[in-house]
């Protein structure tokens, strides 16, 4: 399970900016937090801000250090890295971007994280702890990399690994124990955006083509009340298929006298093709207990399906496996009837430089120093921009009359 994640000198980010799944001390909706041992966290955290305040880019921040770590080892030595820093900036152009997770895998806490621009890796580290104390088992820096005895599997692999790969990763192709456990753990995390959705689907086709896994795509979307009353995949040959909804067929009294057939790409809604692509990804969230990021999870939805697909992650019940989802949103509605607590509400801001600010209402005070009250009105407070990170549209009333012609 993750619990928080770090980004520095990344595109909007100039400054350090981190999420936290760590559930705080409030008491509001106690069904929202997993209680893992040692460690109380969230079930979803949703992100807020004005267009091009930093939402988007925190997210293909995330998607870069995924990225990176699963791919770094098969790169060549002539390789460039893929990354661009906070540009606005004359300290950071030439910099490191700098990326760090912290996550559980069953009872075991690591800490991982890197520094690298377009040529190298400028430093990077795992640290391990299952009782109290941190500890590392190997830290980088440039092309000195020093191995712990608690990492063995790290050892003699030293010299094997390129300026511009991630030691972790070249680990894990010599089958080191802890590093395959934890690519193991990365590649199950699905981050993907909400705008490309159709990248999803074969997820989805494939838990189709799978009799046992059709039952748990069907009880995701059967309860959205679509329209239609059930779905299958169709063969046409071994490398294409179609899905097919299946509609009610009335007579002109209003009873059901057979089904009909729709393609789902070409006769069903927009929202509803999201609906399905989506549908394998959020199923692995809920069944694996796996983390999902999603960026613009609104788009092309109503508010009501954005809501229920939060509930069944918030949901003890429905989410027995704790699966945690991390999503981006415009849909204000949210904060009204998403049942969120204080500490899972994040905002993005871009400040006077342009560089992105990222905190969550929980850290949130009033000018008097005070916390905002969970009897607050988040929605209402939100639009009036109370909390910061809305567009600045200025004087909307004198936009509209200087639109207006001299005659009207």
């Amino acid at each position: 399970m993750l619990i928080e994640f770090t980004v520095g000198n990344y595109l909007s980010f100039k400054e350090k900016k981190t999420l936290s799944m760590e559930a705080t001390a409030i008491k509001d909706n106690p069904g929202n937090v997993i209680d893992a041992g040692k460690y109380k966290l969230l079930r979803s955290v949703v992100l807020y801000g004005a267009n091009s305040s930093g939402k988007s880019n925190f997210i293909k921040a995330m998607s870069k250090m995924w990225g990176m770590v699963m791919w770094s080892a098969k790169e060549s030595s002539t390789s460039e890295i893929d990354l661009t820093p906070f540009l606005l900036s004359a300290e950071t152009g030439g910099k490191p971007s700098y990326f760090e997770i912290v996550f559980l895998i069953g009872d075991i806490r690591y800490r991982y994280g890197f520094e690298a621009d377009k040529k190298m890796i400028h430093s990077e580290w795992l640290f391990e702890s299952k009782v109290k104390k941190e500890k590392p088992l190997f830290l980088r820096d440039k092309n000195v990399i020093e191995v712990t005895d608690d990492f063995e599997e790290g050892k003699g692999i030293e010299e094997k690994t390129r300026d511009n790969a991630l030691f972790l990763s070249v680990v894990d192709q010599f089958n080191g124990i802890i590093s395959k456990k934890i690519m193991k753990w990365l590649k199950n995390q699905i981050i993907f955006s909400g705008l490309q959705h159709e990248e999803m689907k074969g997820l989805t086709s494939k838990f189709l083509e799978n009799k046992g896994l059709t039952t748990q795509i069907k009880d995701f979307l059967t309860p959205l009340n679509l329209g239609f009353h059930d779905f299958s995949l169709v063969e046409l040959d071994e490398n294409k298929n179609r899905i097919v909804t299946y509609h009610s067929k009335y007579d002109n009294k209003g009873k059901v006298i057979g089904k009909y057939e729709f393609d789902l790409l070409k006769q069903e809604s927009s929202g509803t093709n999201k609906l399905y692509d989506m549908a394998g990804s959020l199923t692995c969230g809920l069944e694996l207990g796996t983390l999902t990021v999603i960026d613009e999870l609104d788009a092309k939805l109503h508010p009501l399906l954005t809501m229920a697909i939060v509930k069944l992650f918030n949901s003890p019940e429905h989410n027995k496996n704790n699966g945690q989802l991390v999503f981006a949103t415009h849909d204000t509605n949210l904060l009204t009837h998403g049942g969120f607590r204080r500490d899972q509400i994040y905002f993005t801001e871009k400040n006077r430089l342009e560089a992105t600010d990222m905190y969550s209402l929980v850290e949130y005070r009033e000018p008097d120093g005070t916390k905002i009250r969970n009897d607050r009105s988040f929605e209402k407070d939100y639009i009036a921009g109370r909390y910061g990170a809305i567009p600045y549209i200025g004087d909307f009333s004198k936009l509209i009359n200087d639109g207006k012609s001299s005659e009207d």
